[in-house]
């Protein structure tokens, strides 16, 4: 890479399943709005970008059925977790030629970056990765592509990794200017239920407080709570952190251009 290169901000992109899948129908994309989000980010050739998603309808339902975020239930055999680990890696691929595929059509230059094979967790817990291949692919001036997947586990065989989590450790390593994580919704919503519920604008611990964590079948990365935690996160160790709508048109690039957009944000801050 020139320096000139090397000068360009970077942001991380997170595209959630729930926007570029449609999470009650199994194995369904959502064509229109996956290409619309691969023109913005393309859209944007000023600013490095480092891409993850979700696994949407894709992975989540098969690691919900396998327990692949839990423990292994005393006497499974280790055969039947294998087997779903397996069934999940291969629906999640599925999803992520899509995204590549998008991209490309976009004009973007993407690089797929497996995390498995870079990443290892225990008890479900992350423990060890290596960030130097999404150096390496951004050196080489091209966009790595990520994705949640399933990865060794030194207790359980093997266990669940998010995107989300990937967003955290990608920040801490490779410093970029923002972290933006991309919804079906506006941010993280407050209000009645059956009111109108508008986007909380700056994300504290006690926004945190006041989420419900998500179920197992509803989630099996955590839901919304646990994404209201990693961005935090993110702030804490200096990076600006938001979580944006991707069905209007234009929100993604303009924030991907530093642009101040309608969503939650939790602030850089030290400490």
């Amino acid at each position: 890479m020139t320096a000139a290169g090397r000068e360009r901000p970077l942001a991380i992109v997170k595209l959630g399943g729930s926007v570029i899948t449609r999470k009650r129908e199994v194995e369904r994309t959502r064509p229109k709005v996956l290409a619309r989000l691969a023109r913005e980010i393309a859209a944007v050739p000023e600013v490095r970008v480092v891409v993850l998603h979700g696994a949407g309808s894709f992975g989540h339902p098969g690691a919900a059925r396998f327990g692949l975020a839990r423990a292994p239930p005393e006497g499974e055999e280790s055969r039947r977790r294998a087997r779903g680990a397996a069934i999940v890696a291969a629906e999640v691929r599925r999803l992520h030629l899509v995204v590549l595929r998008s991209l490309v059509a976009a004009g973007a230059s993407p690089a797929s970056v497996p995390i498995a094979t870079h990443a290892r967790n225990r008890e479900g817990q992350l423990v060890a990765f290596d960030a130097s291949p999404f150096s390496s692919v951004l050196e080489r001036d091209q966009m790595p592509v990520s994705f949640g997947d399933v990865v060794p586990d030194e207790r359980w065989g093997t266990s669940i990794l998010s995107a989300d989590e990937i967003a955290v450790r990608l920040s801490g390593a490779l410093h970029p200017d923002r972290v933006v994580f991309v919804s079906d919704v506006p941010g993280i919503l407050e209000g009645p239920a059956r009111g109108r519920r508008t986007a909380v604008a700056e994300l504290t611990e006690a926004t945190i407080g006041r989420l419900r964590p998500a179920s197992e079948t509803a989630d099996v990365t955590g839901g919304i709570r646990a994404k209201a935690q990693a961005m935090l996160t993110i702030a804490r160790g200096g990076v600006d952190a938001g979580l944006i709508s991707g069905l209007t048109d234009g929100t993604l690039s303009r924030a991907l251009r530093g642009e101040i957009v309608y969503g939650s944000w939790a602030r850089r801050r030290s400490g």
